[in-house]
């Protein structure tokens, strides 16, 4: 099985560029020889899982932003012109990698640009094509709606469209129409198990001059739909280090605020890149994790990496999170926009270890359960030998003659 990736940004530095990088990295373990991937996008590093189609489109942008593309635009910002440039230029580097690399399918990530190239290249070349959406590019067509009609069109003819969790798949569905509901699969984010729960994390501490014992985290990108200001605002009472992990728009404006407020205990220790070993040992130091959206997050992978570690989240009750995150048993779900409650609920975590504990203990079960990237790869490579299949009849035969 050889599948290629459409793919609009870096590898890094984002959810689902972590989430590709996954599931070639599970997928190559499972199957080994009898699954190759490439993949197109605008990446310089080396990534030995896959073959890379590296990029140099003629202007770079953005659906709502990305630490590794700081100052970039907004692809809405963009004029027709700007965005027909871009579309030409993947259209014909897409092209080349199709004919040199000769995929069995095409897996188009993201809604805006690439699922109309995948549509028409697999016209060209005989391929059939999955369309995945992470949530956040169906937002972007609220700001810009010119590809809406020819992703719609792209979309009628994949062979399957995964979503990241239900609540984005309904979304996805009332966008393009419900009549694709039978194509449109609902394959979420998984996490790895392999941790060490004992391992040293003092470093933390002894690095940054840590003054409390314990350690509340956020990490993400710094954007308004994050909602960081609302946890820099509970800040003001919780006692314990607050560290945000990230870069984004929105950082200025969050230095001001932890000024504004003479924070000692909220540090903002930017964009942590490929050290992915480092993020993982701020997961397994911290207490609590805070996930403050104010928009409806589709999934929140980041959430998924927080409870994999055995931390207890506290998340606005918005979007498809809700499907991860139970109220009071594995996390605490409060009211967007919302500092006090916030602080509310940290503080009863913080102030409670046995609580905390267990809730921990209940958050890495659960997502173990559901979200074992072992289950995941066998989906998707279920999917796509389902691709490969002739169409079928409505009386359920195939549609070759004899």
């Amino acid at each position: 099985m050889k599948v290629l990736y459409l793919y609009m940004f870096p590898l890094w530095g984002n959810g689902s560029g972590a989430w590709l990088r996954r599931l070639i990295l599970n997928l190559k373990s499972k199957y080994g020889h009898d699954f190759q991937a490439a993949i197109v996008a605008p990446e310089n590093r080396v990534f030995n899982a896959a073959k890379i189609f590296r990029l140099k489109p003629p202007i770079m942008g953005v659906f709502v932003g990305n630490p590794e593309l700081p100052g970039v635009r907004k692809y809405s910002k963009m004029s027709n012109v700007e965005h027909t440039q871009i579309f030409n230029y993947y259209l014909l580097r897409t092209a080349k990698a199709i004919s040199k690399f000769k995929p069995d399918v095409i897996h188009v990530f993201h809604t805006a640009f690439l699922p109309p190239i995948g549509r028409q290249l697999a016209n060209l070349y005989k391929k059939p094509y999955i369309i995945s959406t992470h949530g956040s590019d169906l937002y972007y067509f609220k700001e810009d709606p010119r590809w809406r009609s020819l992703v719609r069109d792209a979309s009628s003819r994949a062979k399957f469209i995964t979503a990241n969790s239900n609540f984005t798949r309904d979304w996805y569905l009332k966008m393009f129409g419900t009549d694709l509901s039978k194509k449109t699969k609902t394959i979420p984010a998984g996490v790895d198990n392999n941790i060490d729960f004992n391992k040293d994390v003092s470093w933390i501490d002894k690095k940054y001059n840590f003054k409390f014992d314990k350690m509340v985290l956020f990490t993400g990108r710094l954007t308004l739909h994050k909602g960081v200001e609302y946890l820099i605002k509970a800040a003001r009472q919780i006692q314990a280090e607050i560290v945000i992990l990230g870069d984004g728009p929105e950082r200025k404006y969050l230095e001001n605020l932890i000024v504004k407020y003479k924070l000692n205990n909220v540090h903002m220790l930017g964009y942590f890149s490929q050290r992915l070993g480092e993020i993982n040992d701020f997961y397994l130091r911290s207490d609590v994790y805070v996930a403050p959206s104010v928009w409806n997050e589709p999934l929140g992978l980041v959430i998924l990496e927080a409870m994999v570690h055995k931390t207890p989240v506290v998340v606005s009750r918005k979007g498809g999170v809700t499907t991860i995150v139970k109220d009071e048993v594995n996390g605490f779900l409060v009211r967007p926009k919302s500092a006090k409650m916030i602080a509310e609920k940290v503080n009863y975590l913080l102030q409670n270890d046995d609580i905390c504990t267990k809730m921990g203990e209940r958050a890495y079960k659960s997502v173990i359960e559901r979200f074992s990237w072992e289950k995941i790869a066998t989906k998707f490579y279920n999917l796509y030998t389902k691709s490969l299949l002739p169409p079928q009849k409505p009386n359920g035969k195939n549609g070759n003659k004899k």
